[in-house]
């Protein structure tokens, strides 16, 4: 049995638990909107709606932390997952707007503390030789799992009215998993306070770079699919095309690493805002077919999903022995996690006059960081640190799970 066998095989469970967790909260965070738009609710009211969810998880990430030190991990693991599943499940018993926006804020909430239990473990169960491998693997499950919730969309339609309990059940099973496994429990620090106008004045392209991937990510995966079913009006090319997309940023992940750690993270920045701005551009220009559509989405998937991670990259590479990393990567994620929630709530607003606004604004964002980034000055070769791929959603534990953190230590 190989090293890294011996070091997968003891922490199995938390990838098991982590795959069903991803595969129940991919389904769910995209059907929220195409269930809304069938409702014929307002695109403002559903980017509110899609935009509670990111405001838990914001809080999740200040105060979650306290909880689980407290009762525990496995205890921990099982409320926040009981609190997700009751969440799905009355969404499928009544509508109404206020409550939807109360049930997507604990989802959320629930979902990010569960993230952070399940990645404060993989951190404690990894050595800083094995933490690299850990982490690629779970960028992989986390990619596919939440792809494979996509497809599943696209079940026959006399099953849509139960999606929310398929995604139910999917979490359900993540907690057996926990509830058996023999994994002790890690000591969960208390969370530390941060400040972003600090982190803005240390690593401001590292910032801008956050925020604004995080409100790629979030508009993808919140109001992307309102869009689709606008234009399209069904739910088989909504399920088609968040599958291709994910898949595409995950497939890019490793190539746009290689580059960055050959060229410079600022570049790359650049060459991704650019492309991200070029494909708005066609999906507003070129759409004409779900083919296109399909194509133009894995070319969007391929670069939205690496601006955060090469912001992270960014900020390690210009830090020194007298930068608390910790303190600026957590940063960045709370960066990102804003990013996520002004998404929806701006697109939601925008298109409702214009369903084209979605890729007006990702084309002028696109516009800016290019610019943004160009304009800032170049890291030497010997001062690279080395780009590091990350889960599409994470939570505040990955920073200590990062093995870059070990090399400014």
């Amino acid at each position: 049995m190989s090293k890294i066998q011996q070091s997968i095989l003891p922490i199995s469970s938390l990838f098991f638990a982590i795959s069903f967790l991803a595969i129940g909260y991919g389904m769910i965070l995209t059907y929220v909107g195409i269930y809304l738009k069938e409702l014929d609710v307002s695109n403002i009211t559903i980017g509110i709606i899609n935009a509670s969810f990111f405001l838990g998880a914001i809080l999740s990430s200040i105060l979650s932390q306290s909880i689980i030190s407290k009762v525990g991990h496995i205890r921990s693991f099982a409320a926040f997952a009981s609190i997700m599943v009751s969440s799905f499940l009355l969404h499928s018993i009544y509508y109404d707007q206020y409550l939807w926006g109360f049930l997507r804020f604990l989802s959320g909430f629930s979902f990010y503390g569960l993230l952070i239990i399940l990645e404060s473990w993989l951190n404690e169960k990894s050595d800083s030789a094995d933490r690299g491998k850990i982490l690629a693997i779970y960028t992989i499950i986390f990619y596919l799992s939440t792809a494979i919730g996509q497809l599943l969309l696209n079940i026959n339609e006399k099953f849509t009215q139960s999606i929310f309990t398929i995604g139910s059940i999917l979490v359900l099973i993540s907690i057996i998993f926990i509830s058996l496994t023999k994994i002790k429990e890690p000591i969960l620090e208390p969370f530390e306070k941060f400040s972003i106008p600090k982190i803005y004045s240390v690593v401001p392209l590292a910032a801008t770079s956050s925020l604004i991937g995080g409100f790629f990510v979030g508009g993808f995966f919140t109001m992307i699919p309102v869009y689709l079913m606008i234009e399209f009006n069904s739910v088989e090319v909504v399920s088609y095309f968040m599958l291709i997309t994910l898949l595409g940023g995950l497939l890019s992940q490793w190539p746009i690493g290689l580059l960055s750690d050959k060229y410079g993270r600022r570049r790359l920045i650049a060459y991704c805002a650019q492309s991200t701005t070029f494909v708005s551009l066609f999906f507003l220009f070129f759409s004409f077919n779900t083919t296109m559509v399909y194509i133009f989405g894995f070319l969007l998937g391929l670069t939205i999903f690496s601006i955060y991670p090469l912001g992270v990259a960014r900020a390690n590479d210009v830090m020194d022995e007298n930068k608390d990393i910790l303190e600026i990567s957590r940063t960045l994620l709370f960066t990102y996690g804003i990013g996520s929630f002004i998404a929806p709530l701006v697109i939601g607003f925008s298109i409702s006059f214009n369903s084209s606004f979605l890729f007006i604004i990702f084309a002028i964002l696109g516009i800016y960081l290019s610019f943004y980034s160009l304009s800032k000055k170049r890291i030497d070769d010997d001062d690279l640190s080395t780009f590091i791929n990350i889960p599409v959603t994470s939570g505040t534990k990955l920073i200590d799970f990062d093995p870059r953190q070990e090399e400014t230590t």
